[in-house]
């Protein structure tokens, strides 16, 4: 896997091989890492600002992150975000909170919000910003 959409290659494996659910905020026109999700037979929604038509099979909802329609992300185990504006980052960490889900980003760069947050490397440097309470769907 060289070249072309690597980074998004190596994302779309790692949330494939440890997500059941997710949802990706911000995709733009840049459906590589759903679709590499979904190749795996994990369901992939994904969500931006503006509408997109994602390819077949892909669910999408247009939906704003500083002010979003919680109905659309219930279930999910993971929030991920690829090449985010620096300001999504509070909103997804609220999200991921309230919905009790891993947030895991892909910054452009060196680029990092805060102090970073844990840091996942899957053959590219992911930031976990939020982890899910296990704890808390036990019992």
């Amino acid at each position: 896997m060289g070249g072309y959409k690597r980074i998004e290659n190596c994302i779309g494996r790692y949330i494939a091989s440890h997500y059941r659910n997710p949802v990706e905020i911000g995709v733009g026109c840049n459906f590589t890492a759903a679709e590499y999700i979904m190749a795996t037979g994990t369901a992939c929604r994904c969500t931006d600002i503006k509408r997109q038509v994602p390819p077949g099979g892909l669910e999408f909802v247009q939906d704003d992150i500083f002010s979003p329609d919680i109905r659309h992300y219930r279930g999910t185990d993971v929030l991920y975000s690829v090449r985010p504006a620096e300001e999504m980052v509070p909103p997804m960490q609220e999200l991921a909170r309230i919905l009790n889900c891993d947030l895991l980003v892909y910054h452009l760069g060196f680029e990092c919000y805060g102090d970073g947050g844990e840091l996942i490397d899957c053959g590219v440097i992911l930031h976990r910003y939020y982890k899910r309470d296990l704890s808390s769907e036990k019992g």
